[in-house]
């Protein structure tokens, strides 16, 4: 289009674009009908599409709404690739779900695996590193699930989904605060363990006469260890 075309005078087209009015009505069938279809291929892949996505999940959603966007609004394209293509990815989802199930290392490499993030009451800092976990991302999803100090925790894993899966001690040990710094309330409403700190950077806790670096990071950023 020229740029002496574009006049905002010219409601028509803007309003439209450059296909007759007409072509609004075969929109409105292509639209419905393309639709219903995606419905299907929907259904076909199965309950896991409507909850929580896996990486391979998360790409076919996303190559869905690319590949009914064209058929949908294109006068040019017909509805028949649109189709084949909707038919192709569901084809696609399918074979990796077969290979997933019958090939382990498949099913890690396409569609990954469940990290452990916390241990015993502390960071597992190399794996959070690796996968670029921070630690203001774990006290939120922690404190979301009522968890207020990483003595309380034996586990938490990251699922393949995405979803945190934190794992409670029968009986809480002392551990570092995950209350924010800036909420002196609630941090000084919290049980403190005489004697006992906690390291900020890894939740290692020790004696408080063996401040210095951390025993087990090698950090030197102290706290008070609550319960």
């Amino acid at each position: 289009m020229n740029k002496d075309d574009i006049k905002l005078s010219d409601i028509q087209r803007i309003l439209f674009g450059e296909a007759p009015i007409e072509f609004l009505v075969e929109t409105f069938v292509r639209t419905f009908l393309i639709y219903a279809f995606l419905l299907l291929i929907i259904k076909w892949l199965g309950k896991r599409m409507s909850g929580q996505l896996s990486i391979n999940e998360m790409a076919v959603m996303l190559v869905l709404g690319a590949i009914v966007s064209v058929p949908m609004q294109v006068p040019g394209s017909g509805l028949a690739q649109g189709i084949l293509l909707l038919i192709c990815t569901l084809s696609f989802q399918r074979g990796m779900s077969w290979m997933g199930f019958h090939s382990k290392h498949f099913e890690e490499a396409t569609m990954g695996k469940t990290i452990m993030l916390v241990r015993d009451g502390r960071f597992e800092l190399e794996v959070m590193e690796e996968n670029h976990i921070t630690r203001q991302l774990i006290f939120s999803e922690l404190r979301s699930n009522g968890v207020s100090s990483l003595g309380q925790l034996e586990r938490l894993y990251l699922e393949a989904s995405g979803i945190f899966s934190p794992y409670e001690l029968g009986n809480p040990v002392p551990g570092l605060s995950l209350y924010p710094p800036n909420d002196g309330g609630l941090f000084n409403e919290q049980k403190k363990v005489d004697h006992l700190i906690t390291c900020k950077n890894c939740g290692h806790v020790q004696h408080q006469s063996e401040i210095g670096v951390c025993g087990n990071c090698g950090k030197n950023e102290w706290s008070k260890a609550v319960k």
